[in-house]
């Protein structure tokens, strides 16, 4: 069965490429392309899409407005924010009106795919840049809570009682904003490989996503937030 994806970007080459790369994917079928967020809810009627790729910056009615329109009118529609903005605010602006997932627009092609994919199954991805920041935003805010604090002056206590050495490794990187590929070259392993080890950390750590693992292993005090 084919996810089904709506496109909403004002950028037509932009999106002629992000739907090439999109239907070179069996599983993947975009059924529509908008320009701009006063179309995103018309073709959300009418296309009853799995995931809609949403364009954050767009005339008349922005990315953030629409999504926060689209939610409203279909509680169970899952969207996928683009953007040139990597900073917190627009981030969590995003998420904050219902968005499941932000990329950004210097994304690779496996970024995308594995994207769509994630939302669609109904998790959560965000940009690993993104996650980074977002990461050193949280660590910020809590720096002056007394746990935190001492966990700061403790240093990093890694979670060997629950993770591989290697998995460790893979948990840093992903809190240092790697993408897989980063995680792979760093590692000199395999992209394969590097799925694998994530899939086996959010299992272990019980979470559904790779920014739930990193905030799970910042609040415990697993990683270095350089």
């Amino acid at each position: 069965m084919k996810t089904r994806i709506v496109l909403i970007d004002d950028h037509k080459l932009f999106r002629e490429g992000i739907k090439r790369i999109l239907d070179f994917e069996q599983d993947f079928e975009v059924v529509a392309e908008g320009s701009d967020g006063d179309e995103a809810l018309a073709l959300v009627e009418r296309y009853k899409p799995d995931v809609v790729i949403m364009d954050i910056n767009m005339p008349h009615v922005n990315g953030v407005e629409a999504t926060r329109q689209l939610i409203e009118a279909y509680p169970d529609t899952k969207v996928l924010i683009l953007s040139i903005h990597d900073d917190e605010s627009y981030v969590m602006h995003a998420l904050q009106t219902g968005a499941m997932g932000y990329l950004l627009k210097e994304m690779d092609a496996d970024a995308l795919i594995e994207a769509v994919r994630v939302v669609a199954e109904g998790g959560s991805y965000l940009h690993p840049k993104v996650t980074h920041n977002l990461v050193k935003e949280y660590r910020r805010l809590v720096a002056g809570e007394g746990v935190e604090k001492e966990k700061q002056n403790q240093g990093v206590c890694r979670p060997y009682h629950l993770l591989t050495r290697r998995e460790c490794e893979v948990l840093q990187l992903l809190a240092d904003g790697k993408s897989n590929k980063g995680i792979a070259d760093a590692l000199c392993i395999s992209e394969k490989t590097v799925k694998n080890h994530v899939s086996n950390i959010l299992q272990k750590l019980n979470v559904n996503d790779r920014t739930q693992a990193v905030v799970v292993a910042i609040k415990n005090g697993w990683v270095e937030v350089k």
